[in-house]
């Protein structure tokens, strides 16, 4: 029997795990802002797999690379945690996609070596998945990207990194700058990353392409390009399912552009958009099924939609859409901005928990999810 790494000395099936999704700088920050609200309740230590893609693999890989360091309480909070928000906000304050296509067209080197040397210099300082926590510290943290040949989901661990058809590498070893800077290649212009593999790597298990012109130079492009939810990795593994999704929905165009280039991102954009639908829909059914429990929360949610009450923060009276509308980029963005979204990812996760997860979250794992009492930045969102 062939295995992948949900099935070798994975975490507790009865688990929880948390989702990221994509969506570039914009993501990556409005998970930060739901991160500072599953800590308030005690909820990360509990965690048993963090599974991400694109924008939120920044966030996702960093808070993996700094576990060691988190001081938690009895409680489960972890009293610090403002070393992870810190650093992910100096990233979101440092432009990556704009310099890196100049100097990948301009000068020596491609693209994603650019991007990657970016996320190198402010958060990851050349660490490696053998920097991750094990799976008895922590949740085993997965950073998803897209193997552009086999057309599976590729995914560095820890213990592992590979794919169900090309095979799995054992303790990899692999850099978390090209882990993420892989699982963040939007296409078409930070796409593809070239993963050159040693040829006197061990591989096992694979199906139809455990082959060697598959295992020594892997092609890899955006996570979110077969999975903007993160989704998969943990639906197959974990009972309690937690979903952060700061992807923006696709706008309606009157008139597309007809031109290769423009038409060719509008493609895309169209796909990506499916494919975020699609994923959302089989997680809601699942719920609704009873085969998960759990919730999930948008950046492009209504509070009101919600029913929940007490509010606490006044959502009921703020309109989150213009800080939903923030470009994918991986852009400098302004401390207002920032604020604003860890703001709202605060906020929305809070109303899901409350609303979808209070009683799972106290029967099945001690946690009560109480009301917050105030925003992590002033001027709310």
């Amino acid at each position: 029997m062939v295995l992948n790494d949900d099935d070798v000395d994975g975490p507790d099936p009865e688990g929880i795990a948390l989702c990221l999704s994509g969506g570039g700088y914009r993501a990556m920050v409005f998970h930060v802002g739901a991160i500072i609200r599953l800590n308030e309740i005690g909820l990360l230590p509990k965690l048993a797999r963090v599974s991400s893609v694109s924008g939120g693999s920044i966030t996702a890989a960093y808070l993996g690379l700094r576990w060691k360091d988190l001081d938690f309480d009895d409680a489960g909070c972890a009293r610090n945690l403002s070393i992870v928000i810190d650093n992910i906000r100096e990233m979101a304050g440092t432009s990556v996609d704009a310099g890196a296509i100049f100097g990948g067209i301009f000068l020596p080197g491609t693209i994603s070596d650019r991007v990657a040397k970016a996320y190198d210099e402010v958060l990851f300082g050349s660490k490696t998945t053998d920097d991750l926590p094990t799976d008895s510290e922590a949740p085993r943290f997965v950073i998803n990207a897209t193997n552009v040949q086999s057309g599976a989901l590729w995914r560095f661990s820890r213990p592992y990194m590979g794919d169900y058809r090309v095979g799995l590498v054992r303790d990899p070893g692999a850099k978390l700058s090209v882990a993420v800077a892989a699982s963040s290649a939007f296409p078409p212009i930070l796409s593809p990353l070239s993963l050159t593999v040693p040829r006197s790597t061990t591989w096992f298990n694979g199906t139809d392409l455990a082959l060697p012109e598959y295992r020594q130079k892997v092609v890899l492009s955006d996570g979110g390009v077969y999975d903007n939810l993160g989704l998969e990795t943990a639906f197959k593994r974990c009972r309690t399912l937690l979903v952060s999704d700061g992807g923006q929905k696709i706008a309606a165009e009157e008139t597309p552009a007809e031109d290769w280039a423009r038409h060719s991102v509008r493609i895309l954009d169209v796909v990506d958009n499916q494919v975020r639908s699609l994923r959302k829909r089989s997680l809601i059914d699942s719920y609704r099924r009873g085969a998960h429990d759990g919730c999930y929360w948008g950046i492009r949610s209504s509070f009101k939609d919600y029913g929940l009450t007490p509010d606490p923060l006044g959502c009921a009276d703020l309109d989150p859409t213009p800080i939903a509308a923030t470009p994918t980029r991986l852009e400098a963005m302004p401390e207002v901005t920032q604020k604003r979204l860890i703001n709202w990812g605060y906020a929305i996760a809070d109303t899901a928990l409350r609303r979808h997860c209070r009683d799972t979250l106290r029967q099945s794992y001690g946690i009560e999810v109480g009301v917050p009492v105030r925003f992590p930045y002033p001027g709310k969102y």
